[in-house]
């Protein structure tokens, strides 16, 4: 009796050694006999450039209602964040994606980056800029890329502002446009394909050739175009007139309110970024939550002030001061995304060839 009561007591006491930790295994702890979760929120991983930008306050409600934690990772511009997601797409480094642009979207897609994903969100306004019929993009913000002047200095040197393309090559204004490069930079990529939307096939490399010979300086990216060079920025550099985008005369405002630089209209190229539920994520439900994070009002009304880019989402008031100092044009440039995509590279190639070969 006593052997038996032994090992029975020593069973009982390695089958509750077992239910422990099956209950530990599965996230769960058994109390007054029931079964009570600790498993924690969800975490989602967003991938993104560096431009990335949102009040922490939006982010802590929207994972205290949502139960999905995210964690930010950030990847350089548009480029090389398509490019990381091409190299990565079979071992994903997250689960969400946003800052592909409009330049890049083609090959993302091509390349079988995303999974279809259909946000209940998309058709407050997004759906206007869609680029592929099984929904595996959904549009955030516009970021058009125009040159832009510092009207400053152009009255200050009673010289006539610039208003086109086409003035860019003429003698007064040699010397004083920057650019970044379209080989390395996603805003300057959006120009070379603006000089193919304006030009053509045919014409754009001898606009390019009438720009080397009429001075433009072109350098590795826009932060140093834009902060370096350009006198109407925080760099104070040399030259007027430089590529940047339709936004960025909200951020060069004098102390009463008016606008040192200006964008010129005429000249812009239409930049859409996405945001897109990545192949093979571990957490599809949790990704399709902040994908409609992204197009929610809440977000949306961040991306002025924060990362100076046009929201996609209708009814969402822009920053005071925006409608006189950083209007949305009204008719962009833009070329198809087929287009886009089958030409991309040899575009690059030839561009590097006229300018720096």
């Amino acid at each position: 009796m006593g052997q038996r009561s032994g090992q029975w007591s020593t069973s009982l006491r390695a089958a509750l050694a077992l239910l422990s930790a099956g209950a530990l295994t599965a996230g769960c702890t058994v109390i007054g006999g029931e079964e009570e979760s600790t498993t924690g929120p969800v975490t989602v991983t967003l991938v993104t450039h560096q431009s990335w930008a949102v009040p922490q306050e939006v982010v802590n409600a929207f994972e205290q209602r949502s139960g999905v934690r995210i964690k930010i990772r950030k990847e350089g511009d548009a480029g090389e964040l398509t490019n990381k997601l091409v190299l990565t797409k079979d071992n994903p480094i997250a689960d969400v994606a946003f800052g592909i642009d409009s330049t890049f979207a083609t090959r993302a897609l091509d390349e079988g980056v995303f999974q279809p994903y259909t946000s209940p969100e998309a058709d407050r306004g997004p759906q206007r800029y869609a680029v592929d019929p099984q929904q595996r993009l959904s549009a955030v913000d516009v970021g058009d890329v125009c040159v832009n002047i510092d009207s400053e200095w152009f009255a200050e040197n009673d010289v006539s502002e610039p208003t086109s393309l086409d003035d860019l090559t003429e003698p007064e204004y040699e010397d004083l446009f920057v650019v970044p490069s379209p080989a390395t930079s996603s805003p300057g990529l959006a120009f070379l394909f603006a000089t193919v939307s304006q030009f053509g096939e045919d014409g754009w490399s001898d606009y390019w050739k009438d720009l080397k010979d009429n001075g433009v300086k072109v350098v590795s990216g826009w932060t140093e175009a834009y902060t370096q060079d350009f006198s109407g920025s925080s760099g104070e550099g040399d030259r007027p007139i430089v590529l940047s985008y339709a936004s960025s005369p909200a951020a060069e405002l004098n102390a009463d309110g008016t606008p040192r630089t200006k964008a010129l209209l005429d000249t812009c190229y239409r930049q859409v970024e996405y945001a897109g539920v990545l192949a093979g994520t571990e957490h599809p439900d949790e990704a399709g939550k902040v994908v409609d994070f992204l197009l929610s009002h809440e977000f949306q009304a961040t991306v002025a002030d924060n990362m100076y880019v046009y929201p996609t989402r209708e009814g969402v008031v822009l920053p005071e001061g925006w409608a006189q100092a950083a209007p949305l044009p009204s008719e962009p440039m833009s070329l198809p995304g087929e287009q886009v995509q089958a030409n991309r590279e040899q575009w690059i190639k030839q561009w590097r060839g006229l300018l720096e070969g």
